[in-house]
């Protein structure tokens, strides 16, 4: 399968290196010194100035794929210090998630406006005119912007008629929608955690592969290892992910060759929270005695209500999210058993370990994490065979990968179980979007409505652990939901959603 950039294919080699190291090695710590050296094997870099910074930043990633933190720049710290710590078969995370590789940053230009060669030096001087600061003159033929006056207004780019005029911004920091990228002193990206929600768009937007999150693959192999009842409950949005061939029941084929014992349907647990909340939505908003409902399965739309607009925070939906409701579900039936989320978002990671609401879930991993293992495998999914699925969950459910999908399904509900409710619908898709709406909220302009908020812009298919283009994935889940033998799910579920929260 074509990849989406050198990026995310040196990222995959990275975590088939490792998932090779845990399924592989008797002696992890030094097998995994070696992967650097099987990322750039050459003598003459390919993508930096020096094969040295090149294998520097590959033992980075391999700290960060390990569950680690990173090391200090300016102290001697060996690649696999403190490796012993996360060579367990437990959940294994030091925070934060989401960190800036030092080494690898390029330091772009953060809001800059900067003259190009396709100035013509035209009569008009248009660029000069409308600088309300006086920071545009001509020099040597052009035009030339000084720095120190440019107050970054942009209207010398808006009056140029050749678009001579570039704005360079960094493209992680206009990827967050939080505004939580900054430069340090040395002029690399800097996160700022109080403010991050990890969505990991940032990481998404990195031209030079600079950020990177923390991955639990080695843990979760080693718990398959040691013979561990390792099932898997695997997001709606995986389907398109490996390929159009990639069937339900080739891909549970490949997953049990990895050493899963079982595979479960996520969509089945948002089945579950979307008849609880068309409940909740009739009773409470459409009744007047709450003002709005906010959705809940988006981990960082959630946390970003709790951060920055904490006063609304208790309009977030109560109801249980889709992976923790399919964990809880699981459990039910195989107390034992040691579950894994398997989706396109990495922050389901922070999500799986919050103390507030206990997940049940033991590890997560992205599509890109999960592609890694395979890869580590030499597995090929459209060759496998099938395996015999029995699929369960709905058109509703299966529709949550999608922006819009959860607030359709529970109207879809709420219109076949309580007709002749007027539903509100609102939906923000990108963390800056979804601030506006929550602006709205705030100031009363949005009361009787439910309000989905997705971080990605698109949804759970855009997420930062997806493998395709997000437009191809939207069409899959699509085709996925209108073929689906159910479109909602039975009104009985609302028993089962009580049951599954009264499981703290």
């Amino acid at each position: 399968m074509k990849s989406q950039s050198v990026v995310t294919d040196l990222r995959r080699k990275v975590f088939k290196e490792v998932a090779r190291v845990a399924y592989e090695s008797d002696n992890p710590a030094s097998d995994l010194e070696e992967i650097p050296f099987l990322i750039t094997p050459d003598e003459v870099p390919r993508y930096r100035e020096s094969i040295f910074r090149e294998r520097q930043i590959a033992s980075e990633r391999v700290r960060l794929a390990m569950g680690l933190s990173l090391r200090p720049a300016n102290k001697p710290v060996h690649i696999t210090a403190g490796v012993d710590k996360s060579t367990i078969a437990e959940k294994y995370y030091e925070p934060p998630l989401m960190q800036v590789i030092p080494s690898a940053c390029d330091k772009c230009p953060d809001n800059e406006y900067v003259v190009s060669d396709q100035c013509r030096n035209c009569v008009s001087h248009a660029c000069i005119k409308s600088c309300p600061k006086g920071a545009v003159s001509i020099v040597n033929g052009k035009a030339f912007i000084d720095q120190s006056k440019c107050i970054k207004c942009g209207r010398c780019k808006a009056a140029c008629p050749y678009d001579a005029i570039a704005h360079h911004i960094r493209p992680c920091a206009a990827a967050c929608g939080v505004k939580a990228i900054s430069s340090d002193e040395y002029g690399r990206a800097h996160i700022n955690t109080d403010t991050c929600v990890a969505c990991g768009q940032c990481m998404s937007a990195c031209p030079f592969g600079a950020i990177a999150d923390k991955s639990q693959i080695f843990q979760l192999i080693q718990a398959i290892k040691q013979g561990d009842e390792v099932v898997a409950a695997v997001a709606p949005a995986i389907v398109g992910q490996f390929g159009a061939k990639v069937t339900p029941g080739k891909m549970k084929t490949a997953l049990l060759a990895l050493g899963f014992k079982d595979v479960y349907e996520v969509a089945v647990g948002a089945d579950v929270g979307c008849i609880a909340e068309a409940h909740h939505y009739v009773d409470e908003v459409a009744t007047g005695k709450l003002p709005f409902l906010f959705t809940s399965c988006c981990p960082a739309w959630a946390v970003l209500v709790k951060k920055q607009f904490p006063d609304l925070a208790s309009e977030v939906s109560q109801e249980l999210t889709p992976m923790v409701a399919t964990a809880r579900s699981v459990k039910v039936k195989r107390p034992n058993a040691r579950v894994v989320f398997i989706g396109p978002c990495a922050a389901k990671k922070l999500e799986a370990s919050r103390r507030t609401v206990r997940s049940y879930v033991d590890f997560v991993i992205t599509f890109e994490e999960l592609a890694g293992m395979f890869d580590a495998k030499g597995l090929n999914l459209e060759e496998l065979e099938e395996a015999p699925v029995k699929l369960r969950a709905t058109g509703a459910g299966r529709g949550y990968a999608c922006s819009g999908g959860v607030a359709n399904a529970i109207e879809s509900c709420i219109n076949e179980y309580f007709p002749g409710t007027e539903v509100k619908i609102r939906h923000a898709e990108g963390l800056a979007d979804c601030r506006k709406i929550l602006t709205l909220a705030k100031a009363g302009k949005l009361n009787g409505y439910m309000i989905e908020g997705m971080g990605c812009p698109g949804g759970c298919v855009a997420g930062v652990g997806t493998i395709i283009p997000p437009e191809r994935a939207k069409i899959a889940v699509e085709q996925i939901v209108n073929t689906s033998s159910e479109a909602i799910p039975p009104k009985e579920m609302e028993d089962l959603a009580e049951k599954l929260t009264k499981m703290d």
